[in-house]
């Protein structure tokens, strides 16, 4: 009867852990709109969604029934979200101007498919229990999903040094710590380290960013007003040495003038 419980209440804090992290692969979508916009990917950087990706494949491998059996919530969410970083990614590599910068992510996206088949071909061969496969996938698991969480982190020094959080999508840090709290809640019923470790840590890292944005969001709405006043007074300023210098019409400039 106990255990009965304890499983239902594990499958509906999965379903949870689900929903949470599908909002948490969406939530750059905000991000890649402005991208869309601007057409360009100005300083946002690529590191989240290149960390989420591997994240997401060996979690995929993790799940499989022959590695670890009964993950089938593990397997749906991964599989999503590698799609999602997917896309992320191709968006990304469209808007990057930046040739050595493109070729960089390329690069990393390459290593990381060619280490995910060869840790997939190398556990189901070389291992053979579920176990021992559960074991090897699940510390490299660990490590992975510890860096998807930290990876925001490396945006966190810029965001020190502007005092601005403008660079660092704050839904992607909420979303973060709900599914953190979400996982590592789902780890304990029953008891599995290979979760629980990383998604605890994750807490603790998407708090972190919370507690900065919190601390710069001010002098952040500061800095962009103070950027869009200056844009103006230059924009006038620009306005008035053309009529001084008889270029533009006076009406026309006035006209133009918000």
């Amino acid at each position: 009867m106990v255990s009965h419980l304890v499983n239902t209440i594990r499958n509906v804090v999965g379903i949870t852990g689900n929903v949470i992290a599908l909002f948490l692969f969406l939530s750059p979508v905000p991000t890649f709109i402005r991208i869309w916009k601007k057409g360009s990917v100005e300083q946002f950087s690529p590191v989240p969604y290149l960390a989420t990706l591997i994240n997401c494949i060996v979690w995929v491998i993790y799940g499989l029934p022959m590695v670890h059996p009964n993950s089938i919530l593990v397997i749906t969410i991964n599989a999503a979200g590698t799609t999602i970083e997917v896309v992320f990614l191709t968006l990304f590599l469209i808007f990057c101007h930046d040739k050595k910068k493109r070729l960089k992510v390329l690069l990393i996206i390459m290593v990381e498919l060619i280490f995910m088949a060869a840790l997939a071909t190398l556990t189901l061969t070389v291992l053979h229990t579920t176990q021992r496969r559960s074991i090897i996938v699940g510390i490299i698991a660990i490590l992975f999903n510890v860096m998807m969480y930290a990876a925001p982190l490396s945006v966190m020094k810029l965001v020190i040094t502007t005092k601005s959080v403008e660079y660092m999508p704050f839904f992607l840090s909420l979303a973060s710590f709900a599914n953190g709290v979400a996982w590592t809640t789902y780890a304990f019923l029953p008891f599995d380290p290979f979760i629980a470790v990383p998604n605890g840590v994750g807490t603790i890292f998407s708090l972190a960013q919370l507690l900065l944005y919190a601390t710069y969001y001010k002098s952040t709405k500061r800095i962009i007003a103070a950027r869009k006043e200056a844009k103006m007074e230059m924009h006038l300023s620009l306005s008035e040495v053309a009529v001084a210098n008889g270029d533009v019409d006076p009406k026309k400039t006035a006209g133009a003038t918000p």
